[in-house]
């Protein structure tokens, strides 16, 4: 197989489930052509020459992690699993190389992952047995080579990771973790959701460690959110990385906490992302929001899951509903991300905000939905 022949290939991305739409426009920024979304079920599937491949894994902010597609088929057993990467091409595989295995598996079954595992393995190897008359080298620690070998009820992908072991949501500016950090993908996407643009301001009123202000700063200083790392595609394409100019552009960024030291933590990882000129964080209660113009808040309200009273949680969102009609100008957007479904659509109609998007995300085990709220 020839991955560096300027032909189209086939790529499948992974992502936050229920974000497809968002990460699907993302790709075709980037000149990918879409050709299916698994709607739910965290995968977009997309059309386009390898020079994407650096493209994405630098600049994307919505996708977890890219794969240049081998085979998707159907499969009954472990036998049809060996069967079928057996007879791929891995020929693009350098013999010093060294090359392993990733599995996943969703569905009922009589094997596991590992077992999945050892039977791509053992086909990826007797495969270039036959084609190169060379035994490759297993590493299942630092390998130079990732196949992805996924199984979701009888349908089998296989594919080579274009990204590597750490996915393409951990950023590197995250010096200080929050105990419930939300995933930057789905920041982004929230974002990206909610229609702001530079000349607006967006606050953040319960920012946390600051991920919602942070990746908007990054947005309009066009700082890639794959910067500071390796990938895996530069065992095979090369160290190739794509042209970009990051900008001067300022905004009016905003990020509030009730707790000080999410506040300074918000800080500290502003300043290893390099927009800490660009985002004003400050401590203050939302209950408290005075003061303050905003036309966009994006921010993830707690869940309750650490604060015990779920009659809490109702009143803590009555409060950020109540300080966000009054923080709230002309044309304003309020999008966030919760459990509660159904208590956001009530103090929508009380408060009199106008439901303009509903997007059901798979967040960690929680099912949550993301609202994008008229004021």
């Amino acid at each position: 197989m020839d991955i560096l022949d300027g032909e189209t290939k086939v790529f499948y991305a992974t992502l936050p489930m229920g974000l497809e739409r968002v990460s699907a426009r993302e790709i075709e920024g980037f000149g990918g052509r879409i050709r299916e979304l698994r709607e739910g079920k965290g995968r977009v599937f997309f059309e386009g020459r390898m020079d994407l491949v650096p493209i994405l894994n630098n600049l994307s902010r919505t996708l977890e992690r890219v794969m240049l597609l081998l085979c998707n088929t159907h499969v009954s057993s472990l036998d049809d699993v060996y069967r079928v990467v057996k007879s791929l091409d891995f020929s693009f595989i350098n013999p010093d190389q060294s090359f392993a295995i990733r599995s996943s598996r969703t569905g009922t079954h009589d094997f596991t992952s590992i077992d999945i595992s050892r039977e791509a393995g053992q086909g990826v190897i007797d495969s270039y047995l036959k084609d190169r008359k060379i035994r490759l080298k297993v590493d299942l620690d630092d390998p130079d080579i990732i196949i992805r070998v996924d199984l979701i009820q009888d349908e089998l992908f296989v594919g080579i990771d274009t990204t590597g072991d750490r996915a393409l949501h951990k950023r590197w500016y995250r010096v200080y973790n929050h105990p419930a950090p939300l995933n930057p993908s789905i920041a982004c996407s929230m974002i990206y959701l909610s229609g702001w643009k530079k000349e607006k301001t967006l606050l953040d009123p319960m920012c946390g460690s600051g991920t919602i202000p942070i990746e908007s700063a990054m947005m309009i200083r066009n700082i890639p959110p794959g910067k500071n790392r390796d990938f895996s595609y530069f065992e095979f394409l090369g160290r190739i990385l794509p042209e970009f100019r990051e900008s001067g552009d300022s905004s009016i960024i905003l990020g509030s906490d009730k707790f000080r030291k999410h506040v300074e933590g918000a800080k500290e990882n502003a300043k290893e992302a390099g927009v800490l000129d660009t985002v004003r964080f400050f401590q203050m209660d939302v209950e408290e929001l005075k003061g303050i113009e905003a036309e966009y808040i994006v921010t993830n309200p707690p869940y309750g899951l650490r604060i015990g009273r779920k009659g809490r949680i109702k009143e803590l969102y009555e409060i950020l509903f109540e300080r966000s009609m009054d923080v709230l100008t002309g044309d304003s957007i309020l999008t966030l991300i919760t459990p509660y479904g159904d208590l956001i659509r009530d103090l929508s109609i009380a408060f009199g905000f106008q439901i303009k998007e509903e997007m059901k995300v798979r967040y960690g085990d929680l099912d949550t939905t993301i609202f994008k709220l008229k004021a």
